[in-house]
């Protein structure tokens, strides 16, 4: 593919990603991953890089959300704990899988999403 089509469809898909997130408050890290890959980036290194790419979206997008009063303060606690354990929990077991189960995992996991919001 021409590095001119291939770096504008990457821009391009930069830019669903941030509209992603800031429309639906996430979703984007699961299409910068893919994104990252089409770019050449090995799997591992894609997830572990989308968290750092989706980490000032996410601090811009909850910015506008507070201040347009869509924030639930106590809902934020109670998620924090979850949150952070399931973090370290990921980023051990990103760090011991292959990248073809993580390939798996993550496919599994974007495909019963999809049909979860499906049937809703």
């Amino acid at each position: 593919m021409n590095i001119k089509v291939k770096s504008a469809l990457v821009y391009g898909g930069s830019v669903a990603v941030g509209m992603v997130s800031g429309f639906f408050g996430g979703g984007g890290g699961m299409l910068c991953v893919p994104l990252l890959q089409f770019r050449g980036m090995e799997a591992k290194r894609a997830h572990a890089t989308a968290l750092l790419v989706i980490l000032p979206l996410c601090i811009v997008s909850a910015s506008i959300y507070i201040a347009n009063g869509y924030f639930d303060y106590n809902a934020v606690l109670c998620a924090c704990i979850g949150v952070v354990a399931g973090g370290a929990v990921g980023a051990a077991a990103l760090d011991k899988l292959n990248a073809t189960a993580v390939s798996i995992i993550f496919a599994l996991l974007m495909i019963g999403i999809g049909v979860k919001l499906t049937i809703q």
